[in-house]
């Protein structure tokens, strides 16, 4: 009787026929979850770079101006980048003016402005939330910081969360030596003056 079950089971060994609609029942689910993983994973990739780029092109727009700024300008800058990133995702977008004052050891804001829902503006009082991440500037120079926020939704449903992309960009004014905002200044930092005493002289 063994030998007998021995010899089924090499007989069933060298078997190489099978049916296709059985391996496919088993193999066309696996492959399309993995297909599904890696196009959501691409995808999520691809919205953060095309979020950093929008977010840079911005910063680069608003470091080229030489007049104010108003609020149209924001709007405009805003809708620019909603167009840059995906449409049907939430973005939202903080416009920043920030100076180091060496006196006080400190950043400060010379305005701040946002779109979108997602945060309050940038306040002499609030700035040191993201002192860590700005640069080292020498005393009373400016930056501009450029931060957007956007909510997007996995194309497919493989465990992952709505992904929160963050990015914080900053230039330097690049014709003039501030950009200037014509709303209103919420700086109460303080002034310096850059002229030198004459009683030194």
């Amino acid at each position: 009787m063994f030998d007998h079950l021995s010899d089924h089971l090499r007989r069933y060994r060298r078997r190489e026929e099978g049916s296709v609609s059985v391996e496919a029942a088993f193999y066309i689910p696996l492959l399309l979850g993995v297909f599904a993983a890696i196009y959501t994973l691409f995808d999520l990739f691809r919205q953060e770079t095309v979020n950093t780029k929008a977010t840079y092109t911005i910063s680069d727009l608003i470091s080229r101006e030489t007049t104010a700024l108003n609020d149209a300008y924001i709007d405009s800058m805003y809708t620019l980048a909603q167009l840059m990133a995906r449409a049907d995702s939430d973005m939202s977008m903080r416009i920043s003016v920030i100076y180091w004052d060496t006196e006080n050891d400190r950043y400060f804001v010379d305005w701040s402005v946002e779109r979108g829902a997602l945060m309050d503006v940038w306040t002499d009082a609030t700035v040191t939330a993201i002192e860590d991440e700005l640069p080292t500037m020498p005393d009373q120079e400016r930056v501009i910081v450029v931060e957007t926020w956007n909510d997007v939704e996995p194309a497919f449903n493989i465990g992952l969360d709505t992904r929160n992309i963050y990015n914080l960009v900053f230039t330097r004014p690049r014709f003039a030596s501030q950009v200037q905002f014509a709303g209103s200044v919420i700086s109460d930092g303080p002034s310096h003056n850059d002229l030198m005493d004459e009683s030194v002289l």
